[in-house]
């Protein structure tokens, strides 16, 4: 495959993983009770990021010459039909939907850390991207394990 066409391949996997994390960030937030008004901005400022993040994809992959995914990806439309089951069981208490926000902050760390493996030949500008990208991600992960480290 073209190096070219491997990096916008790269860009539009991290593009789906930002929009599952954008949806996921909803639906936690809609778990919520109703007095969990921090919690719920934290997770409207994450899914804000992940906005953000999505566009300055969009526009590498512009500048390559591709064209940007805009969906999600299948394994994250899985992961928030497992979360509405589990918010069944568990009445949407806070400690599990920060349990499951930490999942998928899990699943995000591991797509950044897999895209900047060096068989994906990112160009430079692609690479510092997605490195400056990740280091917000590692900090929202970081976030969240300790809310809900909080909650123990």
């Amino acid at each position: 495959m073209e190096t070219t066409e491997k990096s916008i391949d790269v860009l539009n996997d991290l593009i789906e993983i930002n929009n599952d994390r954008v949806a996921g960030f909803e639906k936690a937030s809609k778990d919520l009770g109703e007095g969990e008004f921090e919690l719920k901005g934290i997770f409207d400022k994450f899914a804000a990021e992940s906005r953000t993040y999505e566009s300055e994809l969009s526009s590498e992959i512009a500048r390559a010459g591709g064209e940007a995914e805009t969906g999600t990806s299948g394994a994250g439309a899985l992961h928030r039909a497992w979360l509405d089951v589990k918010a069944t069981f568990s009445g949407h208490d806070r400690k599990s939907v920060l349990e499951e926000c930490e999942r998928g902050e899990d699943a995000i760390k591991k797509a950044y850390r897999t895209a900047l493996d060096p068989e994906n030949e990112l160009a430079l500008e692609a690479a510092d991207l997605i490195r400056s990208q990740q280091q917000g991600i590692n900090a929202a992960h970081d976030q969240i394990k300790a809310l809900r480290d909080s909650q123990e």
